[in-house]
């Protein structure tokens, strides 16, 4: 027999008996109605488990991952306000019913079986994946809740007290605020959860406001290895910046109370709580798992016998609540509701085709206020001596830092965060000056960590704040790449643009430095940027593009909630001259503060039709040396900067390319799994122009003189576009 058929057995007939299992009396502040509340909640999260393994069975429910064991979070739910962020694990399903009971909201578990049934009427995530969540309910969809959310609560925490020193338009918590992050005792061993505990800590070690409870439910599994008996108390009862709580999930009035000050804590101190809750885990890890498989027959039943609403029914009792024939009837009825709906859940309309599917990849827009900018007098006053250099060409760094000036008056929710960007101004010196100008409120030095980088700028997102986190160098992000792919990127998709975390992350990147660093400092991939649904990728060449491109970057996050990677190519940061030395080829005037360049526009250079270099960042300057030695010689070019990688403008692009016989594609990133890959893909299909294409070699890049070795050269380029010439 399937072991929830077991359970759901034994409860019946143990309460039929009142045959209870033994545990300590109702004790603490659990009113009677609270009490009912969370017993309802828990006995319909109980029901919506029986009911989804059914509906698996049949072929009508696509994955499952049960609450059962884990009932207790429903009087988690109620010591928390509906107001309070809640970022669930997925075996959290009495939290939120007890949650929407709170909010008055009715028949959430019609809700949560159009979710176990993909209709495309679930509320949340429109039939795209079973879920938790509900934006009425301050619950934003998880889809893997391991640990990588865990980062991004430390940085909706962050933002609470954050909003009332710099209040964003879109505030969304208000600013009292708690923040829930809950997990397994598995979860928390994982780096990003380590992180994230880490990141929380030294916040609070400096007394930075932080209103978090982590929720640690033991188990004392992860899907079949156990979690070392004591692990997780020892982990962190001693823990430096943390509050360490410890609940019995099995007792109903005591994880409401125990709870309750916790949150009090987190609220009233401002600091962060871990709260470890003992729950136990039923019917196996998910789907079709079989526990007997991996735990003895003798441990399964034990756990069986254990039921948390065994212990519940008997509480209610006991403290005169609810009779246990008043806790069995309401069993009975609400499985035989829960399995009545689950039968019309089950015809309603699911998701049939692509565009349905990515309705939500790319978040809606919305409006925001007129803002008048600053005057002139302003931004004298704040740029300082560098106001009357702004009639002199500047190399891109210098142009970027007085770009994200302006845009950081013009708009306070703009908050910037990253390793060194603050007193040090950034290892290259792009953000000096910008915390002296804007405090380290807005421009946060963080600690070295670029999980706890991104998260804090994806949770500030969450309350309406447009982050701008800097990644010191592209093969750091790496280290990260699951908080953009797995946590900002899909949000929307899985939330149908309720919950949105806009944001600029700017990274530093790509090759041809001369002297530091070797791959960890030249990393020429973009592949891991590229395949990130709704994404926007952006990489300007010079610095008059850098800023046009930057202020184009914070208007989608700001007007279009979305998440633009902007890299910056560190080679041309201080580059000034193009062909000779002091030429001043490279350097650019500032542009005016009202000037942008839209998503999509590429940049064409020269008007020759003979042959087209497309390329960007670094392969633009080294295109444009080339094709100066190419016009010498008579051949009439163009170089097209393609600016934006992701998506590529594809439009824009064969505009550009118009009249034109043959195509060069320069492309610093490797062969293989880079840019040139999609362009020529692309161009095939599109045109009969005979194509070539100079890339990177598939290797990492070296120290010393041979820096450039791997990569395109203006030689390169240059021969490369004599022999498509020749070769036709």
């Amino acid at each position: 027999m399937d072991r929830a058929d077991i359970v759901h057995g034994n409860f019946l007939a143990r309460l039929g008996a009142q045959d209870l299992p033994n545990g300590p009396r109702p004790t603490g502040t659990l009113s009677p109605e609270m009490a009912r509340v969370a017993f309802r909640a828990a006995c319909t999260s109980r029901a919506l488990d029986l009911t989804a393994r059914q509906m698996q069975r049949e072929g009508q429910g696509f994955y499952t991952i049960g609450s059962s064991g884990h009932e207790a979070l429903a009087s988690v739910a109620l010591a928390f306000r509906t107001s309070d962020m809640a970022f669930l694990h997925y075996r959290d399903a009495a939290f939120q019913l007890a949650r929407a009971d709170q909010a008055g909201h009715v028949s959430p578990e019609w809700d949560m079986l159009l979710s176990f049934a993909a209709s495309a009427e679930d509320p949340i995530s429109g039939g795209r994946h079973k879920v938790l969540g509900s934006r009425a309910l301050m619950i934003p969809p998880q889809t893997s809740t391991i640990s990588s959310h865990l980062p991004k609560a430390v940085g909706a925490a962050y933002s609470v007290a954050a909003a009332k020193r710099h209040t964003p338009e879109h505030q969304v918590m208000p600013n009292d605020a708690v923040v829930m992050a809950s997990f397994g005792d598995a979860s928390a061993n994982h780096s990003t959860a380590q992180g994230a505990f880490n990141a929380a800590a030294w916040t609070a070690y400096q007394n930075i406001p932080l209103p978090l409870v982590f929720v640690c439910e033991d188990n004392g599994i992860g899907i079949s290895t156990k979690t070392p008996t004591g692990w997780i108390k020892a982990n962190f009862a001693h823990r430096p910046g943390l509050s360490y709580y410890e609940a019995d999930g099995l007792d109903l009035y005591a994880t409401y109370q125990t709870t309750k000050e916790a949150v009090y804590f987190a609220r009233n101190r401002k600091k962060p709580v871990f709260l470890h809750l003992h729950t136990l885990r039923l019917y196996g890890h998910a789907g079709a798992d079989i526990p007997t498989t991996y735990l003895s027959k003798t441990e399964v039943e034990t756990q069986e016998a254990n039921d948390p609403l065994l212990h519940f029914a008997r509480q209610l009792q006991d403290s005169g609540t609810q009779t246990l024939a008043h806790s069995l009837a309401l069993y009975q009825e609400i499985g035989a509701h829960v399995q009545a709906l689950s039968q019309k859940a089950i015809t309603r309309p699911r998701l049939a085709t692509a565009a349905q599917v990515m309705a939500s990849i790319v978040p809606p827009k919305r409006e925001n206020q007129l803002l008048n900018g600053p005057s002139q007098a302003e931004r004298a006053a704040l740029f300082g001596p560098d106001f009357d250099q702004m009639g002199q060409p500047q190399p891109m760094s210098k142009l970027l830092n007085w770009a994200m000036t302006d845009l950081m008056q013009a708009h306070s929710e703009i908050v910037m965060m990253g390793e060194d960007i603050g007193k040090k101004g950034g290892v290259y010196g792009v953000t000096q000056r910008l915390q002296s100008r804007f405090g380290a409120d807005r421009m946060i030095d963080t600690l070295l960590d670029e999980q706890s980088i991104l998260g804090l700028a994806i949770g500030m997102a969450h309350n309406g704040f447009v982050a701008m986190p800097e990644i010191q160098f592209l093969a750091y992000f790496h280290n990260a790449e699951d908080q953009i792919r797995g946590e900002a990127a899909t949000l929307s998709f899985f939330s149908q643009g309720q919950f949105t975390n806009p944001m600029v992350v700017r990274i530093a990147g790509l090759g041809y430095q001369k002297g530091f660093g070797g791959h960890f400092h030249n990393d020429n991939s973009l592949a891991a940027l590229r395949d990130i649904p709704g994404v926007i990728v952006a990489c300007p060449s010079n610095g008059h593009d850098a800023v046009l491109m930057l202020r184009e970057a914070v208007r989608l996050a700001r007007e279009e909630q979305r998440v633009v990677l902007f890299i910056e190519p560190i080679a041309l940061y201080p580059m000034r001259d193009l062909v000779a030395p002091k030429d001043g080829g490279w350097m650019h005037l500032y542009p005016a503060p009202e000037k942008t360049l839209l998503l999509g526009e590429v940049g064409i250079i020269g008007q020759g039709k003979e042959l087209a270099i497309v390329t960007f960042g670094n392969g633009t300057y080294l295109s444009c040396q080339a094709a100066q030695r190419l016009t010498t010689q008579g051949i009439a070019n163009r170089v097209i900067d393609l600016r934006w990688l992701m998506p590529l403008p594809h439009a824009a692009l064969l505009e550009a390319l118009a009249g034109c016989k043959h195509i060069l594609i320069v492309d610093e990133t490797r062969q293989a799994g880079g840019i040139a890959e999609g362009l020529m893909a692309f161009l095939s299909e599109k045109t009969e122009v005979p194509l070539a294409r100079l890339c990177a070699k598939d290797s990492f890049i070296a120290t010393g003189p041979a820096y450039g070795a791997t990569m395109p050269s203006a030689d390169d380029v240059f021969a490369s576009a004599l022999q498509i010439l020749g070769s036709s």
